[in-house]
């Protein structure tokens, strides 16, 4: 599966910076604003793109003495990377943009909507590669290539537009509208990809409902010092002190061991770790969490 996901994002990756480069020179030629916007859009997902390719691969290697918990980290580098270039860009557009309003200058709506239609195929194609993906790699690229898309479709009915008015504000107009869509959904990831970096829990899983489970189990009375986190988004760490009541033999206490491990495999965490402690035990970080 990993390896699949690698030649789907690498697919993706050449068909938008191929088709980046020709909307770059194509924005120029039939000066248009709103293409230029998306060329810069797209240079942004091509980079995305090809962190994205690489990073997949790093991502993969195992643990060592220099990174115990593996390399999976290394895929949010090319988040944070990717919405800085994109916040800036957006902020360059929007400043072009602007000086549209005050200065318009005409732009060519047949080249325009030569190129829309070729917007819509090729980012329609990259995403149809990806759509059905596994990883959160494709996911993220996805919605990508569907922002594209969504964008290419509003500058083709731009260019329709344009055939039949004067109007020298539709393209700029449209530009704004496009960058700012793309900048808030930029802004949102950029918020996600921060509150992992900083150690922050999982939206999608509760360590409130997890600690409810574990106290649920015959022989354990207390919790303390649990932790939640994610590696990359998709692969989580779990650890926490478990305080035991009334153990009394080996037998009941690998049962106790084998409750706690379905509660694990439910959540699927890539690690967790359980430090079980007796009755007669003390801990210096006990702060009980209790029945």
């Amino acid at each position: 599966m990993h390896s699949h996901s690698t030649k789907n994002i690498r697919t993706a990756f050449f068909l938008n910076l191929g088709f980046a480069m020709a909307e770059l020179i194509g924005g120029m030629l039939v000066n248009s604003v709103a293409i230029l916007s998306d060329a810069l859009h797209d240079l942004g997902d091509s980079l995305s793109l090809g962190l994205a390719w690489i990073l997949d691969r790093k991502s993969k290697k195992p643990g060592d003495k220099k990174f115990t918990f593996g390399y999976q980290r290394f895929s949010l580098l090319g988040a944070l990377i990717n919405s800085t270039v994109l916040i800036v860009g957006s902020i360059f557009i929007i400043k072009e943009a602007v000086e549209r309003f005050i200065n318009p200058e005409p732009s060519h709506a047949l080249g325009m909507i030569g190129f829309a239609i070729a917007g819509v195929i090729i980012n329609g194609l990259a995403a149809l590669k990806v759509q059905h993906g596994q990883t959160l790699n494709e996911r993220v690229v996805f919605w990508h290539m569907l922002e594209d898309v969504l964008g290419w479709i509003a500058v083709l009915v731009a260019g329709i537009v344009m055939l039949f008015t004067d109007s020298m504000y539709i393209d700029p107009a449209l530009s704004v509208v496009i960058t700012l869509y793309v900048l808030w959904h930029v802004i949102k990831r950029l918020r996600e990809t921060a509150q992992i970096f900083m150690m922050g829990s999982p939206d999608n899983i509760s360590i409130a409902e997890i600690e409810e489970e574990i106290l649920k189990i015959d022989r354990i009375q207390s919790l303390h010092h649990s932790h939640l986190w994610s590696l990359d988004g998709e692969q989580h760490v779990f650890t926490t002190h478990v305080k035991l009541h009334s153990v009394s033999n080996l037998v009941e206490l690998i049962k106790v061991k084998k409750e706690l491990s379905k509660i694990m495999k439910h959540y699927g965490f890539s690690h967790s770790t359980l430090e079980l402690e007796l009755d007669e035990e003390s801990c210096r970080l006990d702060d009980p969490i209790k029945k």
